[in-house]
């Protein structure tokens, strides 16, 4: 028996965490570019709206239906978290105009970087990094996976070899990195953050995989955008660096990545998936 049958994009709901720059944005140039009714998250209330304002100008050229909603906020915040969906969910009509429909697809990206090891980096910025990195990621795949399980289930009991789910995606994608797989010792705080994040990704896989919900870990190398200058990394040292290697990764290349492993047929799941410039040799 096969199974090819899956929901375009253009038919899906997804939110999009840390989307008002670099990989965030470009995931969600990227998914909306393919139709997907999509919720952004960003703090920065006006650049986030700005976004929301160009990208469903570039969608309304191709269909008549605004697909972009911005929810500005901390996304580590529960409050934050439950209006992404309450956002999604509204009706298309009224004070709240939202999609109303459920969401189908969380690409957990809302994250930052801090240059320096145990030994080296600034101790007063763990805990925000820990709590935006890790705990806040953890909130929202608790959140998302309570929410994507509620609707296209698999019954109890029954094998999964038909049903309802097969024709509906749903999909937990979280952004990790190489140094959550491999150490690096010039950045090995950020590093035990992913690591973390990565542990939490396969544990979930374990758990809701087999009641047809997809939780898959994509694990970028160097990407060149705004990240670098946040966490602290020198610029004539990590710019020698991203020299010899590069090309180094861009933010479109990424998303590139995402598009494929939400695109599989509902049966279909890639869990993780590493992306190297093809010069870089470590991490």
């Amino acid at each position: 028996m096969t199974h090819d049958s899956h929901l375009p994009l253009g038919s899906r709901v997804a939110i999009v965490t840390g989307a008002s720059s670099g990989i965030g944005l470009a995931i969600a140039e990227r998914l909306v570019a393919l139709g997907c009714r999509t919720v952004i998250n960003a703090r920065r209330a006006e650049l986030l709206r700005e976004v929301a304002a160009r990208l469903d100008n570039q969608s309304l050229a191709r269909a008549p239906i605004p697909r972009v909603l911005p929810v500005h906020g901390d996304a580590a915040e529960q409050d934050v978290i439950d209006r992404l969906f309450v956002a999604a969910e509204s009706p298309e009509t009224g004070a709240s105009c939202g999609f109303g429909a459920p969401v189908d697809l969380v690409v957990i990206n809302a994250g930052r970087g801090l240059s320096g090891s145990v030994a080296t980096s600034d101790p007063s910025q763990w805990e925000e990094m820990v709590r935006t990195n890790l705990l806040g990621a953890a909130r929202l795949m608790r959140t998302a996976a309570e929410r994507l399980l509620a609707f296209a289930p698999i019954p109890e009991g029954e094998s999964g070899m038909s049903g309802p789910w097969l024709g509906r995606p749903r999909d937990i994608v979280l952004i990790g990195s190489t140094v959550g797989r491999n150490i690096s010792p010039f950045s090995s705080m950020y590093g035990g953050t992913k690591f973390a994040l990565h542990s939490l990704a396969e544990a979930m896989r374990r758990e809701i995989g087999p009641k047809g919900v997809r939780v898959s870990l994509i694990e970028p190398a160097v990407v060149e955008s705004g990240f670098q200058a946040v966490a602290g990394y020198d610029p004539q040292n990590f710019g020698a660096f991203m020299r010899r290697i590069g090309p180094v990764l861009q933010p479109a290349d990424v998303a590139r990545a995402v598009e494929f492993v939400v695109s599989q047929p509902a049966h279909v799941h890639v869990a993780d998936l590493l992306v190297r410039p093809t010069r870089q040799d470590y991490p």
